[in-house]
């Protein structure tokens, strides 16, 4: 989580300067050399999959070209700790989405806590109300990708590299920039943009690492609470490199997401411990 929002943050830095689509096009540069490198290293680059794993990396690979779009947009448009907040739901969203699409068992009161959890996304989100951002709905859209690609992420076989997949995602995200390019203006770029792009490059191929291992060798329910520890480095974050305070609205609905989902990570233990 801390990868991931540090390259948040610093991506956000970018954006005021340069178009999402250039910026993670020379974020690519950077990155898909040295993802290259680790899978060669670990012998990783070259692997023989079944059919079943890479129908799941390919459907893992769309859904992260499309968070990317959703999320980046409204990163460059909205406070950190806004963004953030909307993504805190993300765990609700996953024990959803395995209750539909995988046949998870969800009773009644976590089913509740999804509700009131959703309850505090809107609060954050705020349609209709002088704080409501477009933004905030592709906040949402991002949301509904980070949540096919995490579930699917699940399905992979074990005998699928975790570093393999990392690269899949990365070059799928910067050919993304590169076909975008030609609808945007190119700007300049300065040294201070390769410092922060270099930070931005190594932190997020250790996200990329993280999730992709932790989504493969944990349990679902046990991991995504910790989703929750990147409300506080983004507000940390947010204070330090824009001086963004989130607002009482914002605190709120983002308390409500996360009690709503320890509380359904709770009942998720206690019906394990039972059966």
């Amino acid at each position: 989580m801390l990868a991931f929002v540090l390259n948040d943050g610093l991506m956000k830095i970018l954006f005021a300067d340069w178009s999402i689509y250039q910026a993670i096009f020379l974020r690519g540069l950077l990155t898909i050399p040295l993802m290259l490198f680790f899978a060669w290293k670990a012998k990783q680059l070259f692997v023989k999959l079944s059919s079943s794993d890479w129908k799941f990396i390919v459907i893992r690979t769309l859904s992260e070209v499309g968070a990317a779009i959703f999320f980046l947009s409204a990163l460059a448009h909205m406070p950190l700790a806004n963004v953030t907040a909307i993504l805190q739901v993300l765990p609700l969203a996953v024990t959803m989405g395995a209750a539909i699409f995988l046949r998870e068992s969800v009773n009644w009161r976590r089913w509740l806590a999804i509700f009131i959890g959703f309850v505090g996304v809107m609060i954050i989100v705020r349609p209709g109300m002088e704080g409501f951002s477009v933004y905030s709905i592709s906040a949402l859209c991002a949301v509904a990708c980070i949540t096919v690609r995490d579930l699917t992420t699940s399905r992979l076989s074990s005998k699928t590299p975790s570093m393999f997949v990392a690269l899949i995602t990365g070059i799928a995200i910067t050919v993304l920039g590169a076909v975008m390019l030609p609808t945007v203006t190119w700007k300049p770029i300065y040294g201070s943009h390769w410092l922060i792009l270099i930070i931005s490059a190594i932190a997020i191929i250790f996200g990329y690492l993280f999730s992709v291992m932790a989504m493969r060798y944990g349990d679902a329910s046990f991991i995504a609470p910790f989703r929750y520890t990147a409300m506080l480095w983004a507000i940390i974050i947010g204070i330090l490199l824009f001086n963004d305070w989130p607002d009482q609205l914002t605190l709120m609905g983002t308390t409500i997401i996360v009690a709503t989902g320890i509380y359904s990570f709770y009942r998720e233990r206690l019906q394990r411990v039972a059966s």
